[in-house]
């Protein structure tokens, strides 16, 4: 009976957010909450909660403070010459911006957490995708697709955890998987080229017109030259399909969509035409788009930037990365240290700071707020006994005849099971039976090991990752709308890694 109130239990969650009938932070809360009382625990609710809270807590304060701490680092300008490289590459070209997103993301992900990867990914590439009309969602997953893979880097989680349950070196699950892990990659990156086609055949390219040295087109957005060896300026206009008419429009968006790009040394950051102000720019609505709120970016001449501290910065920014990789304090001291120091030197005076803790306060209370929710979804689910009696139905399954192929097995069953559990659930409850089961017929523990870690792409999807509601957060997009169009790509790229690994002989 546990197990299938369990099931029933996220497929009601599961089915609610994606029809948008609750919120998820409402969700979270009041499903796993009728569902101990369907249990006949409602007794219990109170404790299960506690004990929830009490395990995420760790997590709500990492967040919390990481989110302070990187906000800080995007607004002094440390990960500007990332985002203008990127920028570069994408001009404006809705395929090389789907790329983007996708490179951007795996190279934030070395630092093993997905805020971060989310945080930087959303602030860089989101003013492009809502000025040229983009689908948001093709941002949200590719980039929660890269990171899912990314993810399984031994100081990302789930590869540590892996090891810790099976008492095995987590090098010895990491390493030879790199090849399995690379193609996996390679397959993010290809989705990204197929959605970036996709788009740019949806919406058409923006093509740059080269105008007079010195010469701007009064009334319309312009691209800032990159300065060198003149001032001159290009007209922006939107060609459908990619046509090579120069100077002309498609539609009536042409102007009102198009945003400007410019600053610093090279044409990356996003600004709109004109003076910048400092800080986040916009050029306003869109006449014909009332929900767009404005085309925002980072200004290169915006007034937190701290140019004189930046190798203090990113000196203090490696040193915190690898205390957390070398685990010299527990990670939420370490992210509470590290902002405490960032604020204090970049922001000395009191007034200053206050201002920067404000600016990302509701990033703050959104993610924390869902954190502590998801608490009372895990401790009913772990209380109620509901994740310990799937997990065994689930093994017991499993067909005598797949014994020899218990690798297979919990490849496949890690892609599900890492999205409906969380990952402490899954590798110290289900994986050391999973484990056992394969070391019966003959299968060794360190193949158990590196399968259970080909789903990841699709866990950080889940609604059990508090990183994906920074992500989606930040993007302005509905969860449901995230899981529907992400799950399928995400399943596509963890049975490639899968794939890869039986191929090449490591599983």
């Amino acid at each position: 009976m546990l197990t299938i109130l369990g099931f029933v239990m996220i497929a009601t969650f599961l089915v609610l957010i994606m029809m948008k009938k609750m919120s998820p932070i409402a969700a979270l809360v009041l499903i796993p909450a009728l569902f101990c009382v369907f249990v006949g625990k409602a007794a219990h609710l109170g404790d299960y909660v506690l004990d929830g809270v009490g395990n995420l807590a760790p997590t709500a304060a990492m967040l919390m403070f990481a989110i302070v701490y990187f906000g800080v680092m995007i607004d002094v300008g440390l990960f500007d010459p990332i985002v203008r490289g990127i920028l570069r590459f994408c001009k404006a070209d809705p395929m090389r911006i789907v790329v983007g997103t996708a490179v951007l993301a795996a190279i934030v992900s070395l630092d093993g957490d997905g805020s971060t990867t989310f945080m930087i990914t959303v602030s860089a590439m989101y003013p492009l995708y809502k000025r040229l009309k983009m689908s948001l969602v093709v941002m949200t997953g590719v980039a929660a697709t890269a990171n899912g893979v990314m993810n399984t880097l031994p100081w990302g989680g789930p590869t540590a955890r892996a090891a810790t349950a099976l008492k095995v070196d987590a090098s010895d699950i990491f390493v030879p998987m790199i090849p399995a892990l690379a193609v996996g990659l390679v397959a993010v990156f290809v989705l990204a080229y197929a959605l970036g086609l996709r788009e740019r055949k949806r919406l058409g390219v923006l093509s740059l017109d080269e105008v007079l040295e010195g010469g701007t087109v009064t009334g319309e957005p312009v691209l800032v030259g990159a300065g060198g060896d003149g001032d001159g300026a290009e007209r922006v206009s939107f060609v459908k399909g990619g046509g090579s008419a120069g100077g002309s429009t498609a539609g009536s968006s042409a102007g009102s969509t198009a945003g400007s790009l410019g600053g610093g040394s090279a044409a990356g950051d996003l600004v709109a035409g004109g003076s910048p102000a400092g800080g986040l720019v916009s050029d306003g609505p869109s006449a014909d788009d009332p929900d767009d709120d404005g085309f925002q970016g980072l200004d290169p001449n915006r007034p937190t930037l701290r140019p004189k501290l930046y190798w203090f910065n990113a000196g203090l920014t490696v040193l915190l990365l690898t205390a957390m990789i070398m685990e010299w304090l527990p990670i939420p001291v370490l992210f509470l240290l590290g902002a405490a120091l960032a604020l204090t030197v970049n922001f000395p005076h009191m007034p200053d700071q206050k201002a920067r803790i404000a600016a990302h306060a509701e990033n703050v209370l959104n993610v924390t707020g869902m954190v502590f929710a998801a608490a009372v979804f895990t401790g009913v689910l772990t209380g109620t006994g509901m994740v310990d009696h799937m997990a065994d139905w689930l093994v017991n399954a499993i067909p005598d005849g797949m014994g020899g192929q218990m690798g297979l097995v919990t490849g496949l069953l890690s892609i599900p099971l890492t999205y409906f559990m969380s990952n402490d659930g899954f590798y110290f409850g289900v994986l050391p039976v999973l484990a056992e089961a394969g070391n019966a017929h003959g299968v060794s523990t360190i193949e158990i090991a590196r399968a259970s870690i080909a789903g990841q792409a699709l866990h950080m999807s889940s609604p059990l990752v508090p990183a994906v509601y920074v992500l989606v957060g930040m993007a302005k997009v509905e969860f449901g709308d995230h899981t529907r169009f992400t799950v399928k790509w995400a399943v596509l790229t963890s049975l490639v890694v899968l794939g890869s690994g039986i191929l090449f002989g490591i599983i």
